[in-house]
């Protein structure tokens, strides 16, 4: 789970390990990761956790995290949640990406391409990966087809909206590329509802009175950030999804998961192609799909 020191990374984390599973807590602050994890075992029994140390916005930091997974004994799901929540237009990644396009698109092609070498020689009892992309139901605001990755926005969220457009995309040629070739693995694209501190239980550490307190107009219209964590659960564990589903609260703000239709801007882009292409240059990668 990337972004697992806080929000919808941990509480996934937590939901998941409450049913037995061995999970990967991943995040760039070591003593926030060591911080989720002490409370994580506090509220799990017996939980088998780890820690992962990546910076998103280094390519450097998540290559090395990438060669760390690929070399685990089993990988059943990736959560790509990361990504700092900056709306600076100035922000920039270590490699000079615009600090959201960077994090939160780039650096999870960068993570899925280092973990498509180990899908060769996956063992067919462990059931396909599933590789879960958060996004959100801003998407559905936009109008202008998603043809370029590096589009300028005026506003941050602007950018972060289109950087989850972009993932959506990504997310869907990915699952129909797997599946062309036939690889054991599965892309879902989740999006959380609102989830607000203010509905969140506190958990030390993590979400309490030493953590920021984010204050939100929609939070009387909003949820936890436990029950946001609901589709990126389910699409890691429901074994009635196949693969390039979106799991959304049917409202787009608050509630269970449901299947939903996804806007043609992103299911049916015609600039999917182009978009891979210049995902992977901008990644420096390549997606042997």
């Amino acid at each position: 789970m990337t972004g697992a020191s806080s929000g919808i990374g941990y509480f996934a984390a937590e939901q998941l390990a409450a049913a037995g599973a061995e999970v990967v807590l991943a995040s760039r602050s070591t003593a926030r990761l060591e911080a989720a994890a002490s409370t994580l075992r506090s509220h799990v029994p017996n939980v088998r956790t780890h820690t992962l140390e990546v910076d998103l916005a280094s390519l450097a930091s998540v290559a090395d995290a990438g060669a760390t997974l690929a070399a685990l004994p089993r990988l059943d799901g990736v959560l790509l949640n990361g990504g700092p929540m900056t709306f600076d237009q100035a922000a920039r990644t270590a490699d000079g990406l615009p600090s959201i396009l960077g994090a939160h698109v780039v650096a999870n092609v960068a993570l899925v391409a280092a973990l498509l070498p180990t899908l060769a020689t996956r063992e067919s009892a462990h059931g396909d990966l599933r590789i879960a992309h958060t996004s959100t139901s801003f998407v559905d605001l936009l109008r202008a087809d998603v043809d370029d990755a590096h589009r300028a926005h005026r506003t941050g969220i602007g950018a972060y909206t289109h950087a989850k457009a972009v993932t959506e995309i990504f997310a869907f040629e990915l699952d129909r590329r797997l599946r062309s070739r036939g690889l054991p693995a599965a892309s879902i694209v989740t999006r959380p509802g609102v989830g607000v501190d203010a509905h969140t239980p506190e958990r030390a550490g993590v979400r309490d009175s030493t953590t920021p307190y984010r204050r939100n107009p929609f939070t009387l219209w909003a949820q936890g950030k436990d029950a946001a964590a609901w589709s990126a659960v389910r699409a890691l564990v429901d074994p009635n999804l196949s693969g390039g589903e979106l799991l959304s609260p049917a409202n787009g703000r608050r509630g269970l998961p449901e299947r939903v239709l996804a806007p043609r801007l992103t299911k049916a882009a015609v600039s999917a192609d182009d978009l891979w292409r210049e995902l992977e240059q901008l990644a420096k990668v390549s997606l042997p799909l």
